[in-house]
């Protein structure tokens, strides 16, 4: 009985440390445009995510979340809840690409993936680029 006990809790922890592992390596990425890219208003973006899912605001299953979009703001810090305005965009629906009105002009674009109560991540679930917007 104890040599089952000790298996069992040792199968659970190499699966704990399988799943930390993975969550570990997930990131968040563009697609595009670009880091340094020149662009045309609207600018499409396409965003990209490996070791997590992307589902619906709403959505609280473990690995999941969606993806918002700030411009000209900096990684939103873990736990807290992305502000919902012009320079914040959400996708809650589960979109994976929009295209984003810009004025002319150099703005850094913030890639942040939330979860489904809209609460970031980290900085490690963020991607920067700089794009110039042409007019």
């Amino acid at each position: 009985m104890k040599q089952k006990l000790l298996s069992a809790m040792l199968s659970g922890a190499i699966l704990l440390s399988f799943a930390g592992a993975a969550h570990a390596q997930a990131r968040v990425y563009f697609v595009e445009p670009k880091d340094g890219a020149t662009v045309t208003s609207p600018v499409h973006v396409k965003f990209g995510v490996d070791g997590m899912s992307v589902a619906p605001a709403g959505t609280m299953t473990e690995g999941t979340g969606h993806h918002h979009l700030l411009i000209d703001e900096k990684p939103i810090p873990k736990g807290t809840v992305i502000p919902m305005d012009d320079k914040n965009l959400h996708y809650g629906k589960g979109q994976t690409e929009a295209d984003v009105k810009l004025p002319p002009g150099d703005h850094t674009l913030t890639m942040q993936f939330a979860d489904g109560a809209h609460r970031s991540y980290g900085p490690e679930m963020s991607q920067t680029i700089k794009v110039h917007v042409k007019q």
